[in-house]
């Protein structure tokens, strides 16, 4: 099967040899979104909250640049800092993802590039 390698400026550009999405028949897999404002390449100011805000922000912009919304995705994966987040990392998300609630994983993690609090990485249906 053919994949399409998917990119936009309106999220970090990946730091590493990968890319920001990849799209095979109608299954779209995107790279993990830390919370990087792509305007400035630097992690957003404040809390675990604000973090998780601008990764969700991000995890938007990859789904908007292949024609998609939050109501494509069907699996999430949250990696986490600290495991003492995950209430308010689960506020921020319930409210960005609101009826649509796709299978997700949490798992604490010791690093997380530009050691960030959080990264959020989505597969989406299309």
């Amino acid at each position: 099967m053919k994949h399409e390698v998917l990119h936009t400026d309106k999220a970090p550009a990946a730091i590493g040899p990968y890319s920001q999405g990849i799209k095979a028949g109608n299954m779209y897999f995107f790279s993990g979104q830390i919370p990087v404002n792509p305007e400035t390449g630097e992690i957003v100011e404040g809390g675990v909250q604000e973090q998780a805000k601008q990764s969700l922000k991000n995890v938007k912009a990859v789904l908007e640049n292949a024609g998609l919304g939050l109501e494509n995705v069907v699996k999430t994966t949250v990696f986490i800092q600290n495991m003492g987040d995950f209430g308010a990392i689960n506020e921020i998300y319930a409210d960005v993802f609101g009826e649509n609630k796709p299978a997700r994983s949490c798992v604490e993690v010791a690093k997380i590039p530009k050691d960030a609090l959080l990264e959020i990485e989505v597969i989406a249906i299309g």
